[in-house]
């Protein structure tokens, strides 16, 4: 059984109030946590915080842990490598997952199927990331193409895809994380490529209008 590491802070820079701010009904992080709590492959849950205002929500909710987010670890700067850390040397069990609340496209059946893909692969991977696929000419920032050559236009379904980490979710054991320097992404990692919907996250204003219009869209479709 796995326990989700689920950091969420109280400043938003770009969107004030991101994480409880209403989205279909719902304060944002309410819509990755639900989907937490639901897995059966999740036990406990850890909401590592330096929010008042998150705490006092999931105040009731007895398949969640709160920790205090120390000082020092508070502040856009922070590396998400060392809350993982203050929060596993809090923890018990071996199994982990982090993931974020600024991702709510994230599906059941994906979040499901990276576990079970993980625990079927642990031979072989030490650790799991999601990636979304990229087939499209690129360039750097000189103009320089990365993955292509301009002079040939080879047809984009037939260049070699390129895969981009879109942080919707990570799963590593407590060893990996310890042996790879204290890294969520171990030294033996599986890329788990999920629909670029699902990785829809939410950086600005922009990206919560559209992750909620796609999510209602979703559900209409679906019901």
């Amino acid at each position: 059984m796995f326990t989700a590491i689920y950091p969420m802070k109280h400043h938003s820079e770009r969107v004030p109030e991101k994480n409880w701010r209403n989205f279909n009904g719902r304060p944002l992080f309410r819509v990755v946590l639900d989907l937490l709590l639901e897995e059966p492959l999740v036990d406990k849950v850890i909401i590592n915080t330096d929010s008042q205002k998150i705490k006092t929500l999931v105040a009731n909710l007895e398949a969640v842990t709160v920790v205090d987010r120390p000082s020092e670890l508070c502040g856009d700067m922070v590396p998400m490598n060392d809350i993982i850390n203050h929060d596993i040397s809090l923890a018990e069990g071996d199994l982990f997952l982090q993931t974020h609340s600024t991702n709510p496209l994230l599906t059941p059946a994906t979040l499901h199927n990276a576990l079970q893909s993980f625990l079927e692969e642990r031979e072989k991977y030490d650790s799991l990331f999601t990636v979304t696929k990229h087939q499209t000419r690129l360039y750097d920032k000189s103009a320089n193409a990365v993955n292509h050559d301009p002079s040939v236009l080879m047809r984009t379904q037939d260049l070699d895809p390129l895969f981009e980490e879109n942080s919707c979710l990570y799963v590593f054991s407590r060893d990996s994380f310890e042996s790879s320097g204290h890294r969520r992404i171990g030294n033996k990692p599986k890329m788990f490529e999920i629909p670029k919907l699902e990785a829809v996250d939410i950086d600005n204003p922009e990206d919560f209008l559209l992750a909620e219009a796609l999510y209602k869209l979703r559900n209409v479709s679906e019901g």
